[in-house]
């Protein structure tokens, strides 16, 4: 779970181009939320100030928020507007991806070392 927040935050921090499998999506969705709950509530009981991280950490994960979201819209082969429809980005997102090459990009479960190619585009 670690490996794909990593592989989202730091490797494709802006990548919109490609596709990003079910798991790469819900990793970084889920360990994001653990992550703003501690640094909200916890460090928020400690100090108001501290609390404060909470804020700063979510203005840094808002660009690899958005670029993971479209490239999963990439993954069904959806534009990465979709994620602007409210119900229906969650249908998207919960939606197996296109099996084979789509126009944004190869499968990314096509590859043996796919942790490594997630978020690559071949061109």
């Amino acid at each position: 779970m670690i490996e794909w927040y990593k592989k989202v935050v730091f490797e494709n921090y802006a990548n919109f181009n490609g596709r990003a499998r079910r798991s790469e999506y819900w990793y970084f969705a889920l360990l994001n939320v653990i992550i703003s709950i501690v640094l909200g509530f916890v460090l928020g009981f400690i100090s108001p100030t501290l609390g404060l991280a909470a804020n700063l950490y979510s203005l840094a994960v808002l660009i690899p928020s958005i670029a993971v979201a479209i490239r999963r819209m990439h993954d069904v082969g959806k534009s990465g507007w979709y994620i602007l429809i409210p119900i229906y980005n969650l249908i998207l997102a919960c939606t197996e991806g296109e099996k084979g090459s789509n126009e944004y990009g190869p499968d990314p479960k096509n590859d043996f070392n796919e942790i490594n190619e997630i978020g690559n585009v071949e061109g």
